[in-house]
């Protein structure tokens, strides 16, 4: 017999939650690439630090809205969530505050030019 977990079926079907949890992945990957193409080597980690928080709390919504379950043997939107977290942490530990307060100060300068 092929299928000796009777629930086998059960968790085949719901295609939504890996959906969900490449979807995501995709929308964090993205940014991500932009971010390490488009600034400066010193700004790199300090923004995708933001960025890979962002993601985690997006994770975190859609697990919430999709009630994804927390445990499961499968990956889920929480585990990615935490992974997102973690490298954020990471990201952020191995940043400088005087990054990131040059980033900012960046910014600053690019809206008084505009002005």
């Amino acid at each position: 017999m092929i299928v000796s977990n009777p629930g086998w079926r059960q968790q085949q079907d719901s295609s939504a939650p890996s959906f969900s949890v490449l979807a995501l992945s995709v929308l964090i990957a993205v940014p991500a690439l932009l971010v390490a193409r488009l600034l400066e080597p010193v700004l790199i980690l300090p923004v995708l630090s933001i960025v890979l928080f962002l993601g985690a709390a997006a994770a975190v919504g859609v697990a919430r809205t999709v009630r994804a379950e927390r445990d499961s043997k499968r990956v889920t939107l929480w585990d990615i969530a935490g992974a997102f977290t973690l490298m954020g942490c990471a990201a952020a530990i191995f940043s400088e505050p005087d990054h990131v307060a040059q980033f900012f100060e960046q910014l600053a300068e690019r809206d008084q030019v505009k002005d």
